[in-house]
């Protein structure tokens, strides 16, 4: 009998996605839904990159090296260099998105049953590059509370065994908006020298940090040779299509490691890395705009949802994200309501549950995570759905 394999039955489906056909469902139904449950931004992909793909004059779309078009990571020095990361073009490696790097990074440095310490909430899809990878991730928590910051280093030490190989980080952080301090930045740092761990650091949000300064893992001296650095352009641009991201690593043993996976799956896009040079050359005032658009939607939003009776919601320092307490039984539960039995206008609201961004079992249940990825109008709009779904909903907790 043909069977499946057990990496695939591990394979954890997407939190964020799984939603996905009761919204289309609603929206067959006519009702319109504001999907604040996924961070695909609607500020407009600049004009300037998109055009550098449509005139560009290449005869042949052929193979670009396996690390990616030399231009292309001569141009990422000039970008690093301005937000104050000094690299080399040879160690940057251009990946299929941010997640591409994340992988490269895993196979690099962690063999199977290893573990790696994240800090949760996290980032969904850690969990299936994990598993991917066959590496275990163990979870520390951060609290609502606090507003998400690092957990303290004494929950690390509580969890470091002779398995453990890394510890993840985000920042500004998916799915929660926090940023890391200097001090949290360093206190990581010791804890890495301390234990001989990596520090991967995805950094996909620096350009969107609104309250505080941001650190990253690059600039950490003494660690050069355990950090790996996952990015793209997606979010920075608005350019999640493109699929196109990058390793940065000063770590020459796992930049030839990361080599031989990136040979192995021949090269990343073509037409996509010449959007990406392109976005190089934007000004640094490119960034203005939308920052100051995002702060907008941010203060709106938290504004918005800590009006709602029962509802509490921790001011995010970056991204475009926030995780919201709510007065519900079950997020799981209210988040498919809002899409199956419910509609305000003919209305409602799309919102990821926060269950599917923990480790622990049983975490979340009262969260949800909401990205600020539409106009303020819309995001108006959505919270008038949710706060008309808080008086309906037959599970709310007093």
């Amino acid at each position: 009998m043909l069977t499946i394999s057990e990496r695939g039955i591990a394979m954890p489906a997407s939190p964020i996605r799984k939603l996905v056909p009761f919204a289309e469902a609603a929206k067959k139904k006519g009702t319109k839904v504001y999907h604040l449950n996924i961070g695909q931004p609607d500020i407009e992909t600049p004009a300037e990159i998109m055009d550098a793909v449509k005139h560009t004059d290449m005869k042949v779309l052929e193979y670009s090296h396996s690390a990616g078009n030399e231009s292309y990571r001569r141009k990422l020095v000039e970008y690093y260099k301005r937000v104050g990361i000094e690299v080399t073009h040879e160690q940057i490696m251009i990946t299929a998105g941010g997640s591409e790097a994340i992988l490269f990074g895993f196979f690099s440095c962690l063999n199977p049953g290893d573990e790696v310490i994240i800090p949760e909430p996290f980032y969904a899809n850690y969990n299936g590059f994990a598993c991917t990878a066959g590496v275990n991730v163990v979870p520390i928590t951060s609290y609502i509370e606090t507003g998400f910051a690092l957990p303290p280093i004494d929950a690390f030490e509580k969890v470091i065994t002779p398995k453990t190989k890394a510890i993840v980080v985000c920042n500004p952080n998916n799915p929660t908006g926090y940023l890391y301090s200097r001090e949290e930045m360093e206190a990581l740092k010791n804890i890495c020298l301390k234990h001989n761990l990596y520090l991967f650091s995805d950094e996909a949000y620096r350009e969107f940090c609104y309250d505080g300064e941001y650190i990253s893992a690059m600039q950490l001296e003494g660690l050069e040779q355990n950090v790996v650095l996952m990015d793209t352009i997606s979010k920075r641009y608005s350019a999640c299509g493109a699929r196109i991201g990058a390793l940065v690593t000063k770590n020459k043993a796992v930049y030839d490691t990361a080599m031989k996976f990136a040979q192995a799956r021949l090269s990343p896009p073509g037409l996509a890395q010449i959007l990406g040079e392109a976005a190089v050359d934007l000004p640094e005032s490119y960034f203005d705009a939308p920052k100051a658009e995002y702060l907008h939607r941010r203060d709106t939003l938290i504004k918005r949802l800590n009006a709602m009776p029962g509802v509490f919601c921790p001011t995010p320092g970056g991204a475009f994200y926030a995780i919201a307490r709510l007065p519900i039984d079950d997020a799981d539960k209210f988040c498919q309501w809002l899409l199956e039995s419910f509609s305000h206008n003919n209305q409602t609201v799309m919102l990821a549950p926060a269950t599917g961004f923990y480790g622990t079992p049983g975490l979340g249940k009262n969260e949800v995570r909401l990205a600020y990825v539409l106009n303020v109008d819309a995001i108006n709009a959505a919270m008038d759905c949710l706060e008309e779904a808080l008086e309906q909903y037959p599970g709310i907790v007093k």
